[in-house]
């Protein structure tokens, strides 16, 4: 018997509709209780996964709100037990007011996660798929919604699913030579084990690449605007944001600390951070400002490294070079682009692979930049199967599965069955743990506590 529990499934603020979601054994009985339909039946007449229109009670008896009910028999519902949800007029007085009789007749205030922890528990989800749901809830790009929709509806999960059963006819197999050695078991040629390991070696494989693609579409990019002092950098900012976040003077030294944003460039969310301007200095704090510059650039992976096109380079433009060789990816921006060009470009190709012009202040060429970064990172033209892994866990998990089938690979060139039969029952573990078939208890709370109440 689950206990019942009730949640907001909405944010408590002023808004046209508030959702209450209550789910569990006694969900029904509360139902009855609080809930009086307008067309005078009761409401355990009615029908399972239909809405319909009524009073929700107090305690005593008073209308606190005219709403919609849904009601879900288990187990065709979101956690696959009873289940009601109330879409109530979104006042917090009345919805605090409504959760409050709600909980008065035996439901508990639900947990971080509970109700799609209750859809893993009863099956309607494995990990793979519930871990799709906080990050659909989270996507702040077209790319990550895509993907989170693709791994919710099971893309994922059929492919670890198909692997997982075809290491397990090999492994029922070998478990039956070495313990029924004298049995005339049907024969089972090491061929064909060879092509299970080879198909599910290939499948692991493309998973465990598929991360360094999904890190960035989960992730985003961690970047950094650098360059000297009036290159630019903060007008870039602002022009990339479309509103002014930076202070922009003609004053050299403006900028003196990072200013952190989040910015959809080529459809990637870049993680961006605005430096002070790099240059040698006497003033102790904007020294600070220049080592803080320094160091943003040292632990970006992008770096758009700024450039004052209408003037020729200068020591303080080397700087911003130097600077920029430290980051994996970097693009050298020519801003200015409205005013006469008079600095070396020859040099600045040199430097960088990438190079684009624009002039942040007429905003033009940005559409430019925003097409390098999206070749830049894979995803200029996104085919999206869902077979793409976004987290560390999923990831650390196909390494550990890809591993051990590769070694059982190994073992089964020297035809040894008690090597290949623990090689494969590790590979098994590590994929149980990825779709949740063998987790543990401690990484399943870990996993639900991330999501909001009431999801």
């Amino acid at each position: 018997m689950s206990e019942t529990i009730a949640a907001f499934a909405t944010p408590l603020q002023q808004c046209a509709i508030g959702i209450i979601r209550l789910s569990g054994d006694d969900a029904f009985f509360i139902f009855e209780h609080v809930f009086r339909p307008n067309n005078g039946r009761s409401p355990s007449e009615m029908p399972s996964r239909q809405i319909l229109y009524g009073s929700l009670l107090s305690q005593s008896g008073e209308t606190l709100d005219h709403c919609l009910a849904f009601k879900c028999e288990a187990p065709h519902s979101y956690t696959g037990e009873n289940t009601v949800e109330f879409h109530c007029h979104g006042s917090p007085a009345v919805m605090t007011a409504a959760l409050r009789t709600i909980l008065s007749h035996g439901a508990r205030q639900a947990d971080a996660g509970e109700f799609t922890k209750r859809a893993f528990l009863n099956g309607k989800l494995d990990l793979i798929q519930a871990e799709a749901v906080i990050d659909l809830i989270q996507a702040e790009t077209e790319a990550m919604m895509k993907n989170a929709a693709s791994q919710l509806s099971g893309t994922v999960s059929k492919t670890i699913n198909r692997i997982y059963d075809s290491l397990l006819d090999i492994l029922a197999h070998f478990h039956a030579i070495i313990d029924y050695p004298d049995e005339d078991l049907e024969p089972f040629e090491a061929s064909g084990a060879e092509k299970i390991l080879s198909e599910a070696k290939e499948e692991l494989t493309r998973l465990s690449k598929s991360y360094a693609r999904g890190r960035i579409i989960k992730n985003g990019i961690k970047s950094a605007i650098v360059g000297k002092p009036n290159a630019g950098k903060s007008s870039l900012l602002n022009a990339l944001l479309g509103y002014e976040r930076a202070i922009v003077t003609p004053i050299a030294g403006t900028t003196r600390d990072t200013i952190e944003e989040k910015i959809l460039l080529g459809g990637v969310l870049l993680r961006l951070t605005d430096t002070a301007g790099i240059r040698e200095t006497q003033d102790e704090i904007e020294k600070l400002g220049v080592l803080r510059s320094i160091e943003a650039a040292k632990d970006a992976e992008l770096v758009l490294s700024v450039f004052d096109g209408s003037e020729p380079l200068t020591r303080d433009d080397q700087y911003a070079i130097t600077a920029a060789k430290n980051a994996r990816h970097s693009i050298a921006v020519i801003n200015k682009s409205d005013l006469v060009s008079k600095i070396d470009i020859a040099e600045i190709e040199r430097a960088f692979e990438t190079i684009c012009r624009v002039s942040a202040l007429d905003k033009t060429g940005l559409d430019k930049l925003d097409s390098i970064v999206s070749k830049m990172f894979g995803l200029a033209s996104p085919v999206f199967t869902g077979e793409i892994i976004t987290n560390e866990r999923q990831a650390d998990a196909v390494s550990r599965a890809l591993n051990s089938v590769e070694t059982a690979l190994f073992a089964l060139g020297g035809f040894t069955p008690d090597a290949v039969l623990i090689d494969v029952e590790e590979a098994l573990s590590a994929i149980g743990e990825l779709s949740g078939r063998t987790v543990r208890d401690d990484i399943i709370s870990r996993i639900f506590e991330r999501f909001c109440v009431g999801k």
